[in-house]
């Protein structure tokens, strides 16, 4: 009788496992890039650091420019800075999406009122049935006085 119960459990672990494959394989390349960059974009705004893990490859690095000299910092610095349940005023959107079999480059833009506006360049790569962001670049400017 137990058996019975475990090879049960096991089919309808595996029904689910399919339905959540199946659900994927109906989505375009496009679609899944998207949701991992909202996972990013909605996680940083709305105070989520587990999307962020789900967006980030666990190697990832960000990268910048700052005073002329190269600043990297790792996913789990930038993830340690977001607070659970903080919400913070940026607002993000995409600009672009190009990709290549299971590489991919995306733009965004990220605005913080009254601050500065981000333009962030992604590198994601397509492993194991879903998109990851491997690396992030990104510049900045000022938001112009007379706009804040």
């Amino acid at each position: 009788m137990k058996s019975i119960q475990l090879i049960w459990l096991g089919l309808f672990l595996m029904s689910g496992t399919f339905l959540f494959a199946q659900q994927n394989a109906d989505k375009t390349d496009t679609q899944l890039i998207t949701e991992t960059l909202l996972d990013y974009i909605e996680g940083t705004a709305n105070g989520e650091p587990e999307r962020l893990r789900k967006a980030f490859h666990p190697a990832f690095n960000l990268y910048t420019v700052n005073k002329d000299s190269l600043w990297i910092r790792s996913g789990e610095q930038y993830i340690a800075k977001i607070k659970p349940g903080e919400k913070s005023n940026r607002i993000g959107r995409i600009l672009s999406i190009d990709i290549e079999k299971d590489a991919a480059m995306a733009k965004a833009e990220i605005v913080v009122p009254k601050w500065r506006i981000f333009t962030d360049y992604f590198l994601l790569l397509k492993y194991e049935g879903s998109w990851k962001i491997v690396q992030k670049s990104y510049s900045w400017r000022e938001i112009p006085k007379e706009a804040k």
